[in-house]
């Protein structure tokens, strides 16, 4: 059995989909299962309930061999690293007393970076909680999504302009999350990996963000182009959207880092490189949005 937390969510509902034709039962942990389609519910075992609440992942996990692990972003925490070790203690006690076997988590990249890192470095502890219960565990750690960029459709559209603090010119990698969620259901249906370790996902080519703007204008046949903001006002906006002062800290100290090279430590193989182009993706995802 394997079970599926965030089964709604942006790389959840697509490992989901990628497993209900596997031969396995598939049980999800949903607080809202109405969210679900009705296809996918009457295929799947549903439990109610958040996945940071003992009763419901004692209950989720029994009989389980493999888990899908995604902890879902909190805006308002008071405390980032604080919320992300909460929200996962009573799953790693469950690991352990229901006898899970194996638990694939999306994480970040970032591992040895030397300064705080604010939503990686909350990643990279919720990794070593998990690794400690004994349980068979891959991090799967990434740079920045492409589907983030369905956050700045309205930019894009409207003003033919994206926003970041990173530098124009600095080439990262960045990934689909389909692809993500490809490289995890390979994983959940594979019983043979054991002990804990990283399984970096690159996308397939390192791009820096002037870049990015040329291929939106292309794909779009309009021109789009890249503007850096400052850190200071890229954290105003993220209070003035709602995030708390821990969150936006945690933001700004994740972008910090990027900017100084974190998402380009993880030297890229054949293995880590994953097959969707930035230009596809903005053709089969972006400009649908865009068009919309």
């Amino acid at each position: 059995m394997i079970v599926i937390t965030t089964p709604a969510g942006a790389i959840g509902h697509q490992v989901l989909e990628k497993l209900l034709n596997c031969g396995e039962t598939i049980r999800v942990i949903a607080r809202d299962p109405s969210r679900l389609p009705a296809h996918t519910r009457k295929r799947v075992e549903v439990v109610q309930g958040s996945h940071s609440d003992s009763v419901v992942v004692n209950q989720a996990f029994e009989g389980a061999d493999s888990v899908f692990w995604v902890v879902p972003p909190d805006f308002q925490a008071n405390n980032v690293e604080k919320r992300y070790l909460e929200f996962i203690r009573p799953a790693c006690e469950a690991f352990k007393s229901r006898g899970v076997k194996q638990v694939v988590a999306v994480s970040a990249l970032g591992r040895g970076w030397p300064k705080p890192a604010g939503l990686v470095s909350a990643s990279i502890a919720m990794d070593d909680l998990i690794a400690s219960t004994g349980v068979a565990f891959r991090a799967l750690t990434m740079p920045s999504f492409m589907d983030n960029f369905l956050r700045q459709v309205e930019p894009i559209k409207n003003q033919g302009m994206f926003f970041s603090p990173m530098s124009g010119d600095l080439k990262t990698p960045t990934c689909a999350t389909r692809d993500i969620a490809a490289v995890a259901a390979k994983l959940l249906l594979d019983s043979s990996w054991s002990g804990s370790g990283n399984v970096p996902v690159l996308g397939p080519e390192d791009l820096s963000c002037n870049e990015m703007a040329q291929i939106i204008s292309e794909v779009l046949g309009r021109p789009v182009r890249f503007q850096q903001v400052p850190f200071d006002a890229f954290k105003a906006s993220l209070i003035e959207s709602g995030a708390s002062e821990s969150m936006a800290t945690a933001m700004v100290e994740m972008m910090v880092a990027k900017n100084e090279g974190l998402d380009n430590m993880e030297p890229r193989t054949a293995e880590s490189t994953t097959p969707t182009t930035f230009r596809q993706w903005c053709e089969e995802v972006l400009k649908p949005a865009v068009l919309r």
